[in-house]
């Protein structure tokens, strides 16, 4: 038996990922552009953590990083 996707649905999940790797590649690019001492941890670290599906890069922005001087 198929299961058939609505094209709404369709249209949905398209954008929510849309979003999702949109927001990893936004904090892909603040970790490289960002200065180390400006990053609470290691650079490193931050870079399988952003990986994670929406969790990542949202943690990404709320916990490591620390305010532009």
């Amino acid at each position: 038996m198929e299961t058939k996707i609505s094209i709404p649905k369709r249209i949905g999940l398209i954008f929510l990922g849309l979003v999702q790797v949109t927001l990893a590649l936004f904090a892909f690019l603040d970790l490289w552009a960002r200065p180390a001492e400006d990053v609470r941890g290691k650079k490193p670290f931050w870079i399988p953590v952003i990986l994670i599906n929406w969790v990542g890069p949202l943690a990404y922005f709320g916990l490591s990083t620390r305010p532009r001087r």
